[in-house]
């Protein structure tokens, strides 16, 4: 499915779907979704953070197939940042494979949102 967007404007691409699943599912759930872009100072930046029972899940989206460690580093950052507010953390990839990527970093395949 995503093979065909992996064009210049893919990521993008995917980054709206992995953002619309996660809004769907709160508004089906009637909550408000709270959905954030995380960038620090030093140029570290999350796609998406989302706010829900106190803490922050941070979530990068990549549009490779093939989850790696190094697509983590943005959230090992985001993590050590924020420290305790921070809950597991993911990234969205159009493969079909889960594994960890990091303590508490997950590669997750969008078919799983």
């Amino acid at each position: 499915m995503w093979g065909a967007a992996a064009g210049p404007l893919g990521g993008p691409i995917l980054e709206t779907a992995v953002l619309l699943q996660i809004v769907k599912a709160f508004v089906s759930r009637g909550e408000e979704p709270r959905i954030y872009f995380w960038r620090a100072s030093a140029g570290a930046e999350v796609d998406l953070v989302v706010a829900t029972g106190g803490k922050l899940i941070p979530i990068e989206v990549k549009l490779s197939s093939t989850p790696r460690p190094a697509m983590a580093n943005w959230i090992r950052v985001f993590r050590e940042d924020l420290g305790e507010k921070a809950a597991p953390s993911f990234v969205i990839h159009p493969g079909e494979v889960r594994l960890p990527l990091a303590p508490h970093v997950v590669a997750l395949p969008f078919s799983e949102l």
